[in-house]
Formats: structure tokens, C-alpha cells, sequence
């Protein structure tokens, strides 16, 4: 039976383990801890091997075989990454969803590669650990589908720093089982050999905890709490009794690189290994298991922008029509291709799209891009621009419609779409992109000014629909070199005004850790501020019930116009309700 590729972008769960500190223990032994190890086979004091994290997801693991309809004749583990977020507690419930993110074809007689990534939180929703899976299928390549790319850590030419030996039992995987991997190669003498081998191999995911054991013995001593990410590729089967070496290289401070080789053959069992580690820090951020798209990504601050996103695990849809600084011309491709590329290279994930924000069909085809590709949206940052400057006598129409259609519009067209996603989903974070411009003013830009307050006004709205299905909104004013601004600039303040100084508020605000929504920013040189629309406490210029005249106003003006105990409102009730207290 033939792989199902339409698989991709399929949910995985969401599943609950309900767990005690005695399956913690069986763990430990089925990876080999003991006497020795009390720390983590001992109730009192127990702490848990970070690996535990994959053995309390087997059920997940197995729904990805289940929906690929991958040959289970064939079936290996290829690679496992962990990211902890949080310490695993001893016992409670877990709660894991994740979905098939791809299915790579590596051609005939060499396999395919199933990748599923999962989130896993605990009774209070908070986030553990993150898993990414690869399920490698040994009889299903040659579909015609692309390769995965190629991505391998380098390894320093020299000893390994630490080297830890151990020899699983004869009957390692028996025990190992018990935490939940029942495959049947691992245990069934008949179904090894129809699958290739001479006898039941070792789980793979057992040797891998022993890897980790050897791991946080050697760089975390007695503080596995302090590991941060494990990955590995891998690479043969091993047959249980046969002793193996874990081999470690520092490479720099939190970070080592690890293989697992057979001790008696000398073959790599496990390879491409990688291990961070150190003191509990607040949780760096991250967007594994996000999707994100980013319009007008081609170059300057939105391919900025993608790029950071991607290093911090986000999947992104790196949306640029090509087009001119002033939207004139047919597009090309090259721009959204070329940052695709570059993330691709460093080993991340993105997808190009080319279509323009200015239609209602371009934005809507945006957003599918991103369902097709990742299978939802997450993060919306809207910065596709352009401009068309004119003192306002001379602003045509054409060029008062096209920056709106763009800026605007543009945000109108892709937000919507994305927005019902987000929605029916429960979660999502919009960043929409304001000017100095607008906010404070600009000779000759009085159609790029109106647009980007527009923007501001549409986050307000968004802001309040948005709140009961965790959908943040906010609004950020870039100070930032770009083709849009570099012969507005001085070159000296160009060349100091770097996209890179914007990134990190933007990123900020596109998090699951930022509380603000309705709220705008400035950006620049890395300088922040917030901006916001401030009302003053005012006057009310004639007695109760009586219509002021204009000359009470313009006795009253110095009140009327005084800001020094302004307020903010955060809709229009608030105001009007304000209005109402004063005169009444």
C-alpha cells in the first residue's frame, strides 16, 4: 500500500497519558539506570531523564504511522529532536497535539521520511517539551516527491572529550516495552526476520536513552532538570547484549555534540547527535510548531523579519509580489525565493508565495499557501508596502488608490482570511505596520499617512473580536533602512538604522508570551517606545444642561487642551461612558 500523502498537515491527538513517579522509574530501568542511579529509580528525591519526555508519547508516535499508512515491515525511527521548555514532573498528565508537518521521498530502494512535530503541556496548559519526529519508512520511497534537505552539525576533528560505556542487557527490550514501544520488531523473532533482520533489534529510542543518561551524568551531573534540547539522527540497528560508547565533545558553553557507536564493530548507532544544556534561564523564544507569515518579505525588514522567525523555529510563508518600490511592473519571483533559500539553507522551513496583498483574491491565496504548505496560520506580520510620494495638490487618485490598495487593503485582504483561521482555532497574533508617518505626520506622504492610521483603526476593532479567542493584535512603527526609505534618509542615519534593530519587539509581540494587544509601538536603532492615542481629563464649559457658546470655549481652551493627566481608552464605551460621568 502507498504512502498517504495526504497525511501532511493531519492532526496528531490531542492524547492524555496520565502517568506515576512508578512509570518514571520502569523508564529508568528499561534505559539502563540501577543501583547506581538511585536519583532516578528511587521515589524519594526522584528526578526524571529528560528522555522520558519520548516515552510518554509513544501513542502519538504511533498515529504517525497511522495516517501516513507508512509499511510497517519498513518502518525505523530516522530522527528525534527534543526541546524542553519545562522539567518534566515526576507524575500527573500529559497532554500532547501535533500534526504530519511533511513526507519526504529520499527515491526507489532508499525510503521516505514522515515528519510529525508535537507540543506537550501539562494539567495548567504549560508547554513541557516540544517533539519532532522523523518516521523513516524503508519500503515506501520513490513516490516522486522532494528530498529533505540535507542537515548535519560538524563535528570537531579530534577525541571525543568524555566517553561513557554501557551494555544493555540481552533482554533490554522486554523491559523497555513496558513504558509503552510495543512494536512487535523489537520482541517477535518471526516478524524481525520478515522485516530484514536476523532477531529483534534494540529500540532505537532505548539506546537513545542511554545516550541521554550518559549525557546529563557527564555535563548536568544529578541536575537533568537543566537539559534544553536533544537531537539525533539514527543510523543502524543494534542488536540487544552488545555493549556501546556514548562519545561527547564540548563544543561550547551549554552545547555538546554525541554519537552512540558499537562498541564491538565500531559503527556509528546514532549520529548527528546534539545536546544543550544550563541553569534554568526564562525560557528563550520560540516558535516551534508555529506558522508564520510574513508579507512584502523579499528584502529589508520583512525578510528580517522571516529569517529570525525561522532560526527560532517558526515555519514561514515569505509572501513578496517583486514588484517596484512603487507597485509599478508585473512582480517577480526572485526576491520571495531567494529568502526562502537562505532559510532553507540554515537548515529552516518556509515556503515562497508571490501573489499581491492589493486584491482580495491575492490575500486569500496568501493564507492558503499557508494551510497547504503547514496546515494553519499562527502569526500574521503585515508589512508589504510601497510608495508613491506627492505633496497633496499633486496626489493624483491613482496614487492615493494604490498605496491604500497596498497598506491598507492589503492588510484587510490578508488578516480576514488569516483571521478565521486563527479563530477556529483559538490562538493567533497579528502585527500590523504603522509610520511616524501617520502617527505624527509627514510632508508629501498624506496617502501612505491616511493608510497607516487606517491600520491603526483596524486594529482597535480586531483587537476586541479577537479577545476571546486569544488573538492578539498590535501595531508597530518601524524606523528601519529599506528600499522604501533609503533616499529619504540621510546615509549616515541609513546606515544605523539596520531591520535587525526592529526584529526583536516585533518578534516579542508575536509571541504566546506577550500580554499587550491593542497597543502601538516604535522601532528603530533599538530604541522602543509605546504610542497611543491619549485623551485629557477636559472641560465642561457651561452649566448643567446649558449648550456651551464658542467664546466659553475659548475661555475654557487651556483645559480643554491639557493632557497632563491623559488617559487611554481601550474601546468606545469607555469613552463615551467618560463623557457621560463629566456632564451629568
Amino acid at each position: 500500500m502507498a504512502l498517504n500523502l495526504e497525511a501532511v498537515g493531519q492532526t496528531l491527538g490531542p492524547m492524555t497519558k496520565h502517568y506515576t513517579w512508578k512509570d518514571v522509574v520502569l523508564y529508568a530501568l528499561g534505559v539502563g539506570a540501577g543501583e547506581n542511579d538511585l536519583h532516578y529509580c528511587y521515589e524519594k528525591d526522584l528526578k526524571v531523564i529528560p528522555s522520558f519526555a519520548i516515552a510518554s508519547i509513544f501513542d502519538v508516535l504511533a498515529q504517525i504511522g497511522i495516517k501516513s499508512e507508512v509499511n510497517l515491515a519498513g518502518v525505523l525511527h530516522g530522527e528525534q529532536e527534543l526541546i524542553f521548555h519545562r522539567p518534566i514532573p515526576t507524575e500527573g498528565s500529559l497532554t500532547t497535539k501535533g500534526r504530519i508537518r511533511h513526507i519526504y521521498d529520499k527515491g526507489p530502494d532508499r525510503g521516505a521520511l514522515i515528519i510529525g512535530e508535537s507540543d506537550t503541556v501539562d494539567e495548567a496548559g504549560n508547554r513541557l517539551f516540544t517533539s519532532i519526529c522523523t518516521v523513516f519508512g524503508r519500503l515506501d520511497g520513490g513516490f516522486g516527491g522532494p528530498d529533505a534537505p540535507k542537515r548535519a552539525p560538524a563535528f570537531p576533528d579530534r577525541a571525543p572529550d568524555t566517553v561513557v560505556a554501557a551494555t544493555p542487557a540481552p533482554s533490554q527490550p522486554l523491559l523497555y516495552r513496558l513504558s509503552g514501544d510495543t512494536f512487535s520488531l523489537h520482541v517477535d523473532p518471526e516478524f524481525a526476520r520478515l522485516s530484514g533482520f536476523e532477531k529483534p533489534i534494540m529500540h532505537g529510542l532505548c539506546t537513545h536513552g542511554y545516550a541521554c543518561r550518559a549525557l546529563c551524568d557527564t555535563l548536568i551531573p544529578g541536575a537533568p532538570e537543566k537539559a534544553r534540547r536533544m537531537a539525533c539522527r539514527f543510523s543502524k540497528p543494534l542488536y540487544p547484549g552488545m555493549p556501546i560508547q556514548t562519545l561527547i565533545w564540548r563544543t561550547e558553553q551549554g552545547k555538546a555534540l554525541w554519537r552512540v557507536v558499537n562498541a564491538e564493530t565500531g559503527e556509528v548507532v546514532i549520529d548527528n547527535g546534539e545536546f544543550e544544556y544550563g541553569d534554568e534561564v526564562p525560557p528563550r523564544i520560540r516558535f516551534d510548531g508555529r506558522v508564520a507569515i510574513v508579507t512584502g518579505a523579499g528584502g529589508g525588514l520583512g525578510r528580517a523579519y522571516a529569517l529570525e522567525l525561522a532560526r527560532r523555529g517558526a515555519k514561514v510563508v515569505v509572501n513578496d509580489l517583486g514588484g517596484a518600490r512603487d507597485g509599478s511592473g508585473d512582480g517577480a519571483a526572485a526576491p520571495a525565493d531567494r529568502v526562502v533559500a537562505e532559510i532553507r539553507a540554515a537548515g529552516g522551513e518556509a515556503v515562497a508565495d508571490h501573489n499581491s496583498v492589493a486584491t482580495v483574491e491575492g490575500g486569500a491565496a496568501i493564507v492558503q499557501t499557508a494551510l497547504e504548505a503547514f496546515g494553519t496560520v499562527d502569526i500574521l506580520i503585515n508589512n508589504a508596502g510601497i510608495l508613491r510620494d506627492k505633496s497633496f495638490v499633486n496626489m493624483t487618485p491613482e496614487n492615493w488608490q494604490a498605496v491604500l490598495d497596498v497598506h491598507l487593503h492589503g492588510a484587510y485582504h490578508v488578516t480576514r482570511p488569516a483571521f478565521a483561521v486563527m479563530r477556529d482555532k483559538g490562538y493567533g497574533r497579528i502585527l500590523m505596520t504603522t509610520s511616524a508617518a501617520g502617527l505624527y505626520g509627514n510632508f508629501g506622504q498624506s496617502n501612505y499617512a491616511a493608510a497607516k492610521m487606517g491600520l491603526v483603526g483596524l486594529m482597535n476593532t480586531l483587537k476586541l473580536e479577537g479577545e476571546k479567542r486569544n488573538i492578539k493584535v498590535n501595531t508597530i512603527a518601524p524606523l528601519a533602512a529599506s528600499r522604501l526609505t533609503e533616499d529619504i534618509l540621510p546615509p549616515d542615519l541609513f546606515a544605523k538604522m539596520q531591520p535587525e534593530y526592529v526584529v526583536p519587539l516585533a518578534l516579542f509581540l508575536c509571541t504566546d508570551q506577550c500580554p499587550a494587544s491593542g497597543n502601538i509601538y516604535n522601532a528603530g536603532m533599538g530604541f522602543f517606545n509605546r504610542v497611543a492615542v491619549m485623551t485629557g481629563p477636559g472641560a465642561v464649559p457651561a452649566a448643567q444642561g446649558a449648550v456651551p457658546t464658542p467664546e466659553a470655549v475659548r475661555d475654557q481652551a487651556a483645559a480643554i487642551t491639557d493632557l497632563e493627566a491623559g488617559r487611554t481608552f481601550g474601546q468606545l464605551a469607555e469613552q463615551v461612558m467618560d463623557v457621560v460621568t463629566k456632564v451629568q
